[in-house]
């Protein structure tokens, strides 16, 4: 065989890889900011019901002033996070305070029949299981993102455009790790 057709083959070859794994990189970055725009809304959507939530259940759960702080501080948690990390802290810090606050609930029946709570409840629960998703699918773009950028040869080509690898959606510290505690105190309403 003639070195003649070789060496333009294998330059085509070398340039259709490298166009290939380029337009592969942007299509699973586009496709990461997406999803991570997407969290942020329904994070952004589930803190604005926390006041709303907050104001309901205050009147039934005096006792539980200490849960009502917690999930308060991580809707503030929240709004002032400029990193992955702490958004993703804020989101686990509010999951655990919300799903404490309705275990608790149960304990006050009063608050359990009060429509505004039942129709807040149904709403969040809806929202936590599409932050759960889009968690996970975020997740999973990051990885393939993450794997695409670290194999050879397409590392070659991620550093020659200055691909970076991404950080997961996950919690930050042993602190928001941590479970709550529910103290009942002073028990139901009567």
């Amino acid at each position: 065989m003639d070195t003649a057709y070789i060496i333009p083959a294998l330059l085509i070859l070398a340039a259709a890889f490298t166009v290939y794994t380029y337009n592969r990189l942007i299509g699973l970055r586009n496709m990461a900011d997406t999803t991570l725009s997407n969290i942020d809304t329904l994070l952004q959507k589930r803190f604005d019901l926390v006041p709303n939530l907050v104001n309901t259940v205050k009147a039934y759960m005096k006792h539980e002033q200490k849960l009502l702080e917690t999930i308060t501080r991580a809707r503030n948690e929240y709004l002032k996070a400029s990193t992955l990390k702490e958004n993703a802290g804020a989101d686990e810090m509010a999951s655990r305070g919300l799903k404490t606050l309705f275990a608790v609930s149960e304990s006050y029946p009063e608050l359990k029949a009060n429509e505004n709570f039942m129709m807040l409840q149904e709403e969040l629960v809806g929202i936590e299981n599409k932050i759960a998703y889009a968690r996970r699918r975020y997740n999973k773009t990051v990885m393939i993102f993450n794997m695409v950028i670290q194999r050879f040869p397409s590392n070659l080509i991620a550093r020659l455009f200055s691909f970076e690898t991404r950080e997961y959606f996950a919690a930050e510290s042993d602190q928001v790790r941590s479970v709550p505690e529910v103290e009942m105190q002073g028990g139901a309403k009567k």
